[in-house]
């Protein structure tokens, strides 16, 4: 049963799931959860402001997780931890922001608090009177008496999300204005697409591969050959240590970009984001809400190991491959200038998995391809619900879901970056592919788009 503004309710659990929704369509804007912890009413500082462009807290009591879609229903989820909250903050903030337009425009919408540990909803707000509002603050969760408590607010502001983030003390940047270009023809894409539906055969290994480590059994046995990494790629590219995050900005940007279907390309050097680093970042949901069971459970118990990668071609033309197979890490500051920051193998990292993008040589860049593959523990990526999000240093943040997966696919190519005319262009994949009898899924995405490396089986440490 839904709170009326200004209840308040005991929140029992520790662990939670707060979750913004709303109903797409037609004319309907797309919408953002943030939340702020504050002390005395205040953020102590700009890192105090969770959102989707600073998504965890350092604490780790907050996080932001991203949205899923359920045919018209949305959500867009915030994962607090009430026991990793600082003694000194006394109330977190739930906010929504409406991008492009009021939330009079937004049906449906709602604020969930939920355990997350079993699902059971601890509260529930729904929002009837909104009209010209760009941002509400929906609901709170603050101290009382030494428990924690849930109210139902309902306060709205039409100065947006940076209106209210400066309510509450965040230094907000000065918005950019990225200028999106075109998809390229048909004709530019690299090769035919898989076929939408069937199950492969199952693979044999690879004929005649230079080397043959062994690769240790999936706890969840599947038919595909071993990873494997390119004969082509120099010993010396090899190693690397996990790198350390880009430096936080000085001022919270809150604009951003999402590629879709309809709008699946942007220039980052129209928007002033070819310099410095740019982190990319595959974040996965850990399980379903109010469910322990199938898919999602598994991620959780740390059982599902995801692998981002990229293959790269420079314009003095070597080519090869940054992944955590065969410890091909990369280098940020000699070629191929990315760097896989690390291995996440359970989804437990609070920033997912990441790779890095030296832009300061982005004029040795032909093109980049960023995939991602399940190295263990699943068949496919059904059921999985995820975001790639792309942070230049100076630019705005470039992000997209991916589609449910409807094939039995273990390989998805997410993003390709390309030289087109002087402009480095960011484009939307979100391509599942399905693997030949006896060709590895690495070596799938190289054919897909004619990277034409040679490859051989390989391993993780």
């Amino acid at each position: 049963m839904s709170m009326i503004k200004g209840a308040n309710v005991v929140v029992p659990a520790r662990s939670l799931r707060v979750e913004l929704g709303w109903r797409s369509g037609p004319g309907v804007p797309d919408v953002d959860a943030s939340a702020l912890l504050l002390v005395s009413g205040r953020v102590r500082s700009d890192a105090d402001f969770v959102f989707y462009n600073q998504p965890a807290h350092a604490s780790g009591a907050v996080r932001h997780e991203g949205k899923r879609t359920s045919g018209p229903a949305v959500t867009d989820t915030l994962a607090v931890d009430l026991a990793r909250v600082e003694p000194a903050v006394e109330k977190i903030v739930l906010a929504a922001s409406a991008d492009g337009a009021s939330f009079g425009r937004v049906p449906g919408l709602c604020i969930r608090v939920l355990d997350a540990d079993d699902g059971t909803e601890v509260a529930r707000y729904d929002s009837q009177d909104a009209t010209v509002e760009t941002a509400f603050i929906l609901g709170e969760l603050y101290r009382r008496q030494g428990a924690w408590k849930f109210r139902a607010v309902g306060q709205g502001y039409g100065s947006g999300l940076a209106g209210l983030a400066t309510d509450f003390g965040i230094t907000v940047d000065a918005p950019r204005h990225p200028a999106p270009v075109p998809r390229p023809s048909a004709s530019a894409d690299p090769a035919p697409r898989p076929p939408a539906s069937g199950n492969p055969a199952p693979p044999s290994r690879p004929s005649a591969p230079v080397s043959r480590p062994s690769v240790p059994a999936p706890r969840n046995p599947v038919a595909t050959p071993p990873p494997a990494v390119p004969r082509d790629v120099p010993a010396g590219r090899r190693t690397g240590t996990p790198g350390s995050p880009a430096p936080a900005p000085r001022k919270v940007a809150l604009t951003k970009v999402t590629l879709t279907k309809n709008a699946p390309s942007v220039s980052l050097t129209k928007q002033g984001g070819t310099s410095g680093t740019m982190r990319v970042n595959l974040d996965w949901t850990s399980r379903s809400a109010g469910s322990g069971r199938g898919w999602f459970a598994k991620l959780a118990a740390g059982d599902v190991d995801l692998d981002l990668g990229a293959l790269y071609e420079l314009t003095d033309g070597s080519k090869g491959v940054v992944q955590a197979l065969g410890n091909t890490f990369g280098s940020l500051h000699r070629p191929p200038y990315i760097h896989l920051d690390g291995d996440d193998r359970t989804g437990a990292v609070a920033t997912g998995e990441n790779l890095t993008i030296n832009l300061d040589h982005k004029d040795r860049f032909r093109r980049i391809l960023v995939f991602v593959t399940i190295y263990d523990g699943a068949t496919s990526f059904a059921g999985l619900q995820a975001t790639v999000t792309l942070y230049p240093q100076h630019g705005a943040p470039v992000d997209f879901s991916l589609d449910a997966c409807t094939v039995n696919s273990r390989v998805c190519a997410l993003a390709l970056i390309t030289q087109e005319h002087g402009d480095l262009v960011v484009r939307r994949e979100a391509r599942y592919l399905l693997p030949q009898p006896g060709v590895t899924h690495q070596e799938t995405v190289d054919t897909t788009y004619g990277w034409g490396l040679t490859w051989t089986p390989a391993r993780k440490d």
